[in-house]
């Protein structure tokens, strides 16, 4: 009876085995248990997969011989297993020369994004951050022109001092964004095919013929992104607010409530919480923007304009000069004419668009600069907001929710209870713990 009770627990065994077996090789199931899901894709990259609604097709040109095709292998595995529709497949270069002489393929070979008859190369080296540029690129649909306007001290796309912009501009370039300058004293006008104008904080005031241009610009149907500052209001560019319908209001927006995440100077306002709109939309980052202007709808247009950063109870517009030594000493002066916030600092507006070419026209004024600028860029959400903003003006809505992109464990949050914890354990615990080791082998060696 024994001997048959074993031979039918073996039965049972081989036959729960064989279903395990059998069931495996039909279907997959995968655990990441690393710290931040690092053996998976990060949700930036999730997230473009989404916004890709077909066939994904992958070629390496890469040779057999050498690591690579398993090292492609193993990052294209990741993006697999969110998209089953994405394949993989290699071409030696060596055996197909004249494709790899169209595409440029050097000795290293190249990895080639296929999505509905458009194609990107993914840069080198060959990692999911590229990758996901590379699919982003082809979501977005095509490589978009950007124009900064210069000549008259505004902030350079390209450059590199504090108050430029190329920091910021060198990573949305990855994502299929060109930028290019635009210049109204060597051109007539906004040249065709520009998907977005931006005037960013010009120093020295407009000549007419380039704020006309602008206007006219925006008139025809063009989007614009004007960063502006407190200092901005007698530039001449007068006929661009109202074109828009809005108005830089006088003083510098001061609020107090930075001096909870200590930040010192009340110049620099600091958001967490975001009016509701499709740039904002899940956006929970914390934003800065130092000395920033404060901006107000002056006038009934056929915009649709809604405010998407807001300052907080504790501001107000300050006037005068405020001692740079002692800013906190700021007081509220109503009598002088300072409004007192809350008070809008950036529109977005869109409408119909003039052109027969578009359906809408989007433009977005910002009462800061700064915020986007080399210095103040690596600042807590400023570059995600930048992105969402420049993604919304060139109509890409579906790539504006894209979570923001950073390693896992950038910052660490601890509650003011295991903070606690961890100073009692390292500063007494520790110690104490240390001390009675050492005062018991003292002890037992004097024994002995």
């Amino acid at each position: 009876m024994r001997r048959l009770d074993r031979w039918l627990f073996l039965v049972v065994l081989l036959a729960i085995v064989g279903g395990l077996g059998f069931l495996s090789s039909r279907h997959a199931w995968t655990a990441d248990w690393t710290h931040g899901a690092r053996a998976s894709l990060a949700p930036e990259s999730d997230a473009v997969l989404r916004a890709l609604d077909g066939p994904v097709d992958v070629v390496g040109y890469l040779s057999p011989t050498g690591p690579l095709r398993e090292q492609v292998a193993a990052v294209i595995e990741r993006y697999t297993r969110a998209k089953p529709d994405l394949t993989l497949s290699f071409v030696d270069p060596d055996l197909d020369p004249a494709a790899s002489r169209q595409l440029g393929i050097g000795g290293d070979g190249a990895l080639i994004v296929r999505y509905r008859g458009r194609e990107q190369r993914v840069e080198s080296p060959i990692n999911e951050r590229n990758l996901s540029n590379a699919l982003e690129r082809l979501a977005r649909g095509g490589e978009r022109v950007v124009a900064f306007v210069t000549g008259d001290g505004e902030r350079q796309a390209d450059g590199r001092a504090n108050a430029d912009l190329g920091i910021f501009m060198g990573q949305i370039e990855k994502r299929g964004i060109r930028a290019v300058p635009l210049n109204f004293s060597q051109t007539q006008g906004v040249p065709e095919h520009t998907d977005l104008v931006v005037l960013a904080s010009p120093l020295a005031p407009l000549p007419a013929r380039s704020v006309q241009a602008l206007v006219d610009y925006v008139r025809d149907g063009g989007n614009l992104l004007w960063l502006t500052e407190p200092s901005n209001d007698d530039l001449g560019t007068a006929p661009l607010a109202d074109v828009l319908g809005i108005r830089i209001l006088p003083g510098v927006l001061v609020d107090g409530q930075g001096s909870t995440l200590n930040v010192r100077d009340p110049r620099i306002v600091v958001l967490g919480d975001y009016p509701f709109h499709a740039i904002t939309r899940a956006f929970r980052d914390t934003t800065l923007f130092p000395q920033a202007a404060a901006l107000a709808q002056v006038s009934a247009h056929d915009w649709a304009v809604v405010p998407f950063l807001r300052s907080g109870e504790r501001s107000w517009t300050a006037f005068g000069g405020i001692d740079n030594d002692k800013p906190s000493t700021v007081a509220f002066h109503p009598e002088n004419g300072e409004l007192k916030g809350p008070l809008d600092f950036a529109f977005a507006l869109n409408r119909l668009s003039p052109s027969p070419a578009k359906s809408e026209q989007r433009a977005v004024v910002i009462g800061d600069g700064d915020f986007l600028s080399n210095t103040y860029l690596g600042n807590g959400g400023n570059r995600a907001l930048g992105e969402r903003i420049v993604d919304w003006l060139l109509g890409d809505d579906v790539l504006v929710n894209l979570p923001s992109r950073g390693a896992p464990d950038r910052a660490i949050a601890l509650s003011q209870d295991g903070l606690g914890a961890i100073t009692l354990g390292f500063l007494v615990a520790l110690p104490l713990l240390l001390l009675g080791i050492g005062t018991g082998i003292a002890w037992r060696r004097r024994r002995r």
